[in-house]
C-alpha cells in the first residue's frame, strides 16, 4: 500500500487528468476498474466473510500471482522456501518413521487368534 501511494505522490505532477480529458485524450479507468471488480470485489466482497488486513492481502495477493498466469513459478519458490526450514533438518539423518519401524522391529506375522470358549 505505502510502495503504491508513494508511487502516486512522487508522479502527482504527471497525472493532469482533466487537462488530458480536456484535450481529448481517453484515460483508460474502465480496465482497472474492471480488474479491481474481478481481483478484489469479487473475492473480499462474500456475503458473512469477515477479512483481516493480513488475511485479505494474502488472498488477494495469491488471487493476482493466479490471475497473472505466475502462479506456477510461485508455486515452486514456495515450495522450495518451505522445504528448506521444515524438511532438511527432518530428514537429514534418514526418513524418521523408517528408523522407528526398524527399531521397533515389528513383526510381520500377524497375532494368534483368540482360543473359543
Amino acid at each position: 500500500m505505502d510502495i503504491c501511494a508513494r508511487y502516486l505522490l512522487n508522479n502527482a505532477k504527471y497525472l493532469k487528468y482533466d487537462d488530458y480529458l480536456k484535450a481529448g485524450f481517453p484515460i483508460p479507468t474502465g480496465m482497472i476498474e474492471g480488474a479491481c471488480r474481478h481481483l478484489i470485489k469479487d473475492r473480499m466482497d462474500i456475503t458473512g466473510a469477515r477479512w483481516t488486513m493480513r488475511g485479505a492481502e494474502a488472498v488477494l495477493l495469491l488471487g493476482s500471482l493466479y490471475i497473472s498466469g505466475d502462479w506456477d513459478e510461485y508455486w515452486q519458490f514456495h515450495l522450495q522456501q518451505e522445504h528448506k526450514p521444515n524438511h532438511l533438518a527432518l530428514y537429514s539423518s534418514g526418513i524418521p518413521l523408517i528408523k522407528q519401524v526398524l527399531k521397533g522391529r515389528c513383526s510381520t506375522t500377524p497375532p494368534p487368534l483368540p482360543i473359543p470358549v
